[in-house]
């Protein structure tokens, strides 16, 4: 009958969460805007740096002119917050698209029944990885008016931390979907 080939609803939500969630934390960890310092002193009043995990670029407003690689001149990288983000994004970008196989294999829509434990297993996988860059994106956050910038600029949150953010909440909401699945190997014992 049709109700066993159906794929449980919790398995979906994570199958669709999660690859959102790591196109979202791709874009953040790649994208050069973890932060924005403006208004810099004896700078032209339109620029604004932005520094991300590997690069810094200037842009100025007025033109839209934007050069990136800038020099680091105030040891931004050298920061602890960053390079644990430069460890961490990687690595959460790793252990999603490793967690995702191992959901599709879990989730597989072509045999009858799903395998409840392997989808399991990627759900905490999963939920892992989203902790994994939502650890350095919220320390980074703590610690974004403390990370060096010319004194009496104005520091704002970039967008990729934004979607660094928002990136590994969908993970672990993800992961948390899938983890419903050990719920069946339970009922299954």
């Amino acid at each position: 009958h049709l109700s066993s080939m159906r794929t449980p609803t919790a398995m979906i939500v994570g199958l669709v969460l999660c690859p959102c969630g790591l196109l979202l934390t791709l874009t953040g960890t790649l994208a050069p805007s973890w932060r924005q310092v403006s208004l810099i002193p004896n700078q032209p009043v339109d620029l604004i740096l932005e520094q991300g995990l590997w690069d810094i670029c200037s842009e100025r407003q007025s033109s839209h002119d934007r050069h990136c690689s800038q020099a680091d001149e105030l040891g931004y990288f050298e920061e602890l917050p960053v390079r644990v983000a430069q460890g961490l994004m990687p690595a959460s970008l790793v252990l999603t698209s490793l967690g995702l196989v191992v959901a599709a294999l879990g989730v597989r829509c072509w045999q009858k029944e799903p395998q409840h434990l392997l989808a399991g297993i990627a759900g905490l996988v999963l939920l892992l990885s989203g902790l994994l860059s939502l650890a350095p994106a919220s320390w980074y956050t703590h610690e974004l008016w403390a990370l060096p910038a010319s004194a009496g600029s104005t520091l704002v949150v970039g967008y990729s931390l934004v979607l660094s953010y928002l990136g590994s909440c969908l993970e672990i909401l993800g992961g948390l979907a899938l983890a419903l699945s050990f719920h069946h190997c339970c009922k299954e014992r």
